[in-house]
């Protein structure tokens, strides 16, 4: 490899490497603010375990954040190299487009390789691992789920509320039980009570005192007009099932949550089922050769928007304009919202969805070659 191109792989890869660096700090930090900073905040999470979270996050912000960050540094180098005329003297040399770029396709290759080896392999272990971890680790102080002056929503169909916590014993305490629509269905308040966790079946136990209950009609919740009755009893208890705050993240595992030989492995369990395979079954095998599919496209994407990032940095540069940051922004925003829409297929399994997920990777990188092929004439 000459000077030449050792100067332009030089330049993508470091461009490259703060780009995706500056892309991955900013969706890990939206990620652990989204995940992990309440249960920090309720002390329901330590700080040592919410930094193991956020480690085991980055195998997956980094498979998203390597398409836009390579996108974005060939944009600025080449942008930057067409600006100060650096590339019209290489084709004032006698040196072609091709040859020119012939470093951003080696980068482009061997990231289109390290994000296959991101989705199909350490982001399913790192993110089964991260939802593992999460549920053990809050288990691990379970009495902590009733945080004082805090709505806890941890609960499905309940809203708690405790005014004072101290230990076990708790002062103040509040409950709501919703329905389906997020109505309140019934009251309770308790002056005082305490809270136990049964390590048993993994339930928290709260045993209340000077209780007060308000019942609701249940077809109409917020009809006020008609008073409502109140029972009041001097002792009164509720049990919350933890499994059901966590369960179904650890005993269902997604199948974009599956490695490579996971999928594959049960793909062929599912097709060899044949017409004896029930309805269920069928969709379960259209999602995971959806999976496969939407895995090994998404994949591609970085080739085929590096394909369409090159001629776009030669030229808008060209003109003299500082657009290269947009035009990456609205790039990814266009593939992934073409992408979503061919997402949707994955409920009409007649319509072969696995193969249309290929369209927008196959859609920008045809794009590329025409605008190379045009940029290249010019």
């Amino acid at each position: 490899m000459g000077i030449l191109h050792r100067h332009i792989l030089a330049s993508v890869v470091g461009a490259s490497a703060a780009a995706v660096g500056l892309f991955t700090f900013v969706l890990i930090a939206g990620q652990a603010l989204r995940d992990l900073l309440g249960y920090v905040a309720a002390g329901q999470l330590q700080p040592e375990s919410a930094l193991k979270l956020i480690w085991l996050l980055l195998p997956y912000v980094a498979f998203n954040a390597l398409p836009i960050g390579l996108l974005t540094a060939v944009l600025l180098v080449l942008g930057r190299m067409s600006s100060q005329q650096e590339i019209t003297a290489m084709r004032a040399a006698g040196l072609g487009l091709g040859y020119i770029c012939r470093p951003v396709w080696i980068v482009a290759c061997v990231a289109v390789l390290f994000s296959l080896y991101l989705n199909f392999h350490a982001m399913p272990q790192a993110r089964t691992a991260y939802s593992a971890t999460l549920v053990d680790a809050v288990r691990q102080s379970p009495l902590s789920f009733i945080a004082p002056r805090t709505f806890v929503r941890d609960f499905p169909g309940f809203v708690v509320y405790v005014g004072e916590r101290d230990g076990s014993e708790m002062k103040d305490f509040w409950l709501w039980q919703l329905d389906t629509q997020q109505q309140v269905v019934g009251m309770v308040r308790a002056q005082s009570g305490f809270i136990d966790y049964r390590e048993a079946d993994n339930r928290l136990v709260l045993t209340l005192r000077d209780v007060s209950a308000e019942p609701r009609d249940r077809d109409r919740p917020e009809d006020f007009s008609r008073p409502q009755p109140i029972a009041n009893s001097d002792t009164s208890s509720f049990e919350f099932n933890l499994s059901g705050v966590f369960g179904g993240a650890t005993t269902v595992r997604r199948t974009k949550w599956m490695t490579l030989d996971q999928l594959l492995t049960l793909r062929a369990e599912l097709s060899g089922m044949g017409g004896q395979a029930s309805p269920e079954q069928r969709t379960e095998l259209t999602r995971v050769t959806m999976t496969i599919s939407d895995k090994a496209a998404k994949s591609f994407s970085v080739l085929a928007l590096v394909m369409v990032a090159v001629p776009l940095g030669i030229k808008v540069s060209r003109k003299e304009t500082s657009a290269n940051l947009g035009i990456a922004v609205l790039l990814v925003l266009g593939f992934y919202f073409f992408t979503a829409l061919t997402g949707m297929l994955e409920r009409h399994p007649d319509l072969r969805p696995e193969i249309w997920v290929w369209l927008t990777p196959v859609g920008y990188a045809t794009a590329g070659i025409w605008l190379f092929r045009r940029v290249g004439r010019t």
